[in-house]
């Protein structure tokens, strides 16, 4: 599921093979941008923001990707085989003297100016693995509407910017509280700590090509997932509701034990984790 860390892990492996580099190859396989060509331009950097990514591009241009559930940018040694999914799924091509950047079901692209960006990513506030960060500001944003649930402030970008439904989940476990505890009912020295969790476990996952919140071999996560399997620290099974207004399932995994705060009617039957996004 593509979070924060997936992301900047995204930017980092395209930024390696197209930065610097002439493009050699373009196709952007989106209706408005079909006759686009970017061809004899040099990349510039991949850098990503929150969940967003933007390609820079010589000339002014950047190339704005989101990669909401399941989309992904994978990098090929010329002459390799592309095994990232079936041709029909691929959004975008960008290649080099020595290597393909093939982007598969990319929900977002488009091709703007550079001097633009703002319009798509303006909006998010502090960006948890970006130079941007600010405590500070991301605890205010949390704190400004403190009727809304924990969970749900979590996962709105404009408050900080790299949560996705596993961190949402992961790190109200770590503060002992539901994800459905108003923000404004979180005890003042959890509130204070929560900036700086949500960045560490983040920068901790950021180069892991599995990501882990336990430190735990072959327990990576506390409850994200484990509907129904016994809680890591006090064995209570793990339950599972839905969070948010309904308009997409997000699946959202506590310990009843270990967690305080308000909780929906809940199952505890196993079931395979979703992939959400913001």
């Amino acid at each position: 599921m593509p979070e924060g860390d997936t992301v900047w892990q995204a930017a980092n492996r395209l930024h390696t093979a197209l930065a610097g580099q002439v493009l050699t190859r373009s196709d952007l396989r989106v209706p408005k941008f079909a006759t686009a060509d970017l061809t004899g331009r040099t990349v510039l950097d991949v850098t990503p923001r929150g969940k967003h990514l933007l390609t820079r591009i010589e000339g002014g241009l950047t190339l704005h990707s989101h990669l909401k559930m399941d989309g992904s940018w994978k990098v090929y040694a010329n002459g390799r085989r592309w095994t990232g999914g079936p041709a029909h799924q691929i959004r975008a091509i960008l290649g080099n003297a020595d290597r393909t950047a093939v982007g598969y079901r990319l929900p977002v692209l488009e091709l703007l100016r550079t001097s633009d960006e703002d319009r798509v990513v303006g909006h998010l506030g502090p960006d948890l693995l970006g130079p941007d960060w600010n405590a500070d500001r991301a605890l205010a944003n949390l704190l400004a509407d403190p009727a809304r649930p924990l969970g749900e402030a979590l996962l709105d970008q404009r408050n900080l910017a790299g949560i996705g439904n596993v961190y949402k989940s992961e790190l109200c476990f770590l503060l002992g509280v539901t994800p459905w505890l108003p923000v404004g009912a979180l005890p003042a020295d959890r509130a204070a700590k929560l900036p700086a969790l949500a960045k560490k476990v983040l920068e901790a996952n950021r180069d892991r090509p599995v990501r882990t919140t336990t430190g735990r071999h072959g327990h990576d996560l506390f409850v994200y997932g484990r509907a129904g399997t016994p809680c890591l620290r006090c064995r209570t099974p793990v339950r599972v509701a839905n969070q948010g207004d309904g308009s997409r399932e997000r699946p959202t995994y506590w310990c009843p034990t270990c967690q305080k705060g308000p909780a929906p009617g809940t199952t505890s039957r196993p079931r395979a984790p979703h992939r959400t996004t913001n």
